[in-house]
């Protein structure tokens, strides 16, 4: 049986080899960052990461148009807040979306992924949205 890790390299190999130009690569950058973050997660890259959630998830951006946005974001050059963590962040696993069939079905699931956990984040939403706003010209 394949780790967490190997499980999500074998994703990411998915992603970066898919001939889409929108990238769904960022998407599962973003969704694992978050799930997978814990106490020693640096700031910049839960706020990142919960940025590119929700503007895919929210504001229906590309994988291409999250990555500008991590683009633009990076040039403040500032100190990133710590967000607090969810107790359970997100029921779908990486192992999950690998058993979704490649291509369409595997691509929802991983729509569905960055929706789940963005939503385990709600406590921290309001504060990642008006950061969006404030910060980039979305």
């Amino acid at each position: 049986m394949a780790t967490q890790e190997e499980q999500y390299h074998e994703l990411a190999y998915y992603t970066l080899a898919h001939p889409d130009p929108a990238f769904i690569h960022q998407h599962i950058v973003d969704a694992h960052a978050a799930q997978m973050a814990d106490a020693d997660t640096r700031p910049i890259k839960l706020v990142f990461a919960l940025a590119g959630l929700y503007l895919a998830v929210e504001r229906g951006f590309t994988g291409r148009q999250v990555q500008q946005a991590h683009m633009q974001l990076a040039k403040q050059g500032k100190s990133w807040p710590t967000m607090p963590l969810p107790e359970a962040r997100g029921t779908i696993t990486v192992a999950e979306v690998l058993s979704a069939t490649p291509g369409e079905a595997r691509d929802a699931m991983i729509h569905a992924w960055c929706a789940d956990v963005w939503a385990a984040y709600t406590d921290v939403q309001p504060q990642v949205r008006d950061l969006v706003k404030r910060l980039i010209d979305v």
